[in-house]
């Protein structure tokens, strides 16, 4: 598939808003584009949304969701997903994933739980996928996420995933963390599970830190520096998969920002190096 962006991204988080103010020459060199939750943007006006409204007529914008809980027992939220399509085209989002978990029960729950691995659940959730792309009018991508236990499981989280992914007819945001925790917590060969993904149905990829709770037990906080194994991995992704876009999250414990920019500028020079390689 064609890339919606190219290089290398930021997630747009209020909390760096004033640090991106004070270096904002080094911030447009350094940041091809940015990724934004709809649910945080909709409706924004102040100084907060002028903010933002001067970052979508700098950069290209594409959004990942928090709240859609595609995996979840309530009916999706169809007034939601009109607002989400009238945000995404006022925008002119390039592109717009969210989470393959549950996060919802009569209630936001606030943290992204496992979607069972099961046929049932696959036929479930592709279907809810497919009613999304049909109310926001535009293929969505969905992100496979950290876990830390599964219940029910019949198939292999990467069956699961692809399973998904085909039944769907969707994109897929690849995470390549989400990869690296999961093979720890769980005993797997990361590249094996990467090389086993659709490399056509990669919309772009996600990088961030975590937190080492335990030699077995790893946490997806998005609250540290990318350790150099998560770095390594996001080469073999390039080298099995092609350069992709590829954004840094960071959504808590923020460094000075420079410290930022220079990781951004690491997934750009690996790029530059497959990229030279090929």
């Amino acid at each position: 598939m064609t890339a919606p962006i190219a290089g290398a991204g930021l997630g747009l988080r209020r909390g760096l808003f004033r640090q991106l103010k004070t270096h904002q020459h080094e911030f447009e060199d350094s940041v091809d584009f940015l990724e934004c939750a709809p649910e945080n943007w909709i409706g924004v006006g102040g100084a907060f949304g002028a903010r933002f409204k001067e970052y979508v007529e700098k950069f290209p914008i594409i959004c990942h969701g928090l709240s859609l809980s595609i995996g979840g027992p309530s009916p999706l939220n169809i007034p939601y997903l009109k607002q989400v399509r009238d945000f995404l085209n006022e925008i002119n989002a390039r592109c717009y994933t969210e989470h393959l978990s549950a996060c919802s029960d009569h209630g936001q729950l606030y943290d992204l739980m496992p979607i069972p691995f099961t046929e049932e659940a696959v036929r479930y959730v592709a279907e809810r996928i497919q009613t999304v792309q049909d109310v926001i009018e535009r293929p969505m991508g969905v992100e496979h996420v950290s876990y830390y236990a599964a219940p029910g499981q019949e198939l292999a989280e990467i069956e699961f995933i692809n399973a998904v992914l085909e039944e769907a007819d969707c994109q897929l945001l690849l995470d390549v963390n989400n990869i690296y925790v999961n093979s720890i917590n769980f005993g797997y060969d990361p590249v094996e599970f990467l090389e086993s993904l659709p490399s056509e149905r990669i919309a772009y990829v996600h990088i961030a830190g975590h937190y080492v709770e335990a030699e077995d037990l790893r946490i997806d906080t998005h609250a540290a520096a990318v350790i150099d194994p998560v770095w390594r991995l996001l080469e073999k992704a390039y080298t099995y998969h092609g350069v992709m876009p590829t954004l840094l999250e960071r959504d808590f414990n923020f460094p000075p920002v420079q410290n930022l920019f220079k990781e951004v500028e690491k997934i750009k020079a690996i790029q530059l190096r497959i990229d030279g390689q090929a």
